[in-house]
């Protein structure tokens, strides 16, 4: 069963930084795109970033542009999304999902991704 599992979720100070994995079962990740989207409540799902199967291309969203890095290390199966310098509107619950190319992923549009993780809360709070 293709399965998509994130991780490293939690509770940060304004200005601190943490950093999401996306983890793969079932399924080889390499051959995959993965982009990462963001959901605060009350508010509707947004793309954040994207990497192509083979992380030679990215994209992020303007409101994390400069902030965020998106890599992967496809030998574990597994995608990353390093959050440096966290503010309040960055609260959400994070999504990794993959999808295979072609893929689309720039501004306000993604489409391709079929296979969602279940989630993973990201509080910034003082």
């Amino acid at each position: 069963q293709l399965q998509l599992v994130e991780s490293g979720g939690g509770l940060v100070q304004p200005g601190g930084s943490l950093r999401l994995s996306c983890a793969a079962s079932g399924f080889t990740l390499s051959y995959y795109a993965v982009a990462w989207f963001r959901q605060a409540p009350g508010k509707e799902r947004e793309g954040v970033s994207c990497i192509s199967s083979r992380g030679g291309s990215t994209n992020y969203a303007d409101s994390v542009q400069g902030r965020f890095i998106v890599s992967r290390d496809n030998a574990k199966n597994v995608v990353f999304l390093q959050m440096n310098s966290l503010n309040v509107e960055d609260s959400a619950v994070y999504y990794c999902a993959a999808g295979k190319e072609p893929v689309y992923c720039a501004g306000d549009e993604y489409w391709g991704y079929d296979y969602w993780g279940q989630g993973a809360q990201v509080t910034v709070s003082a």
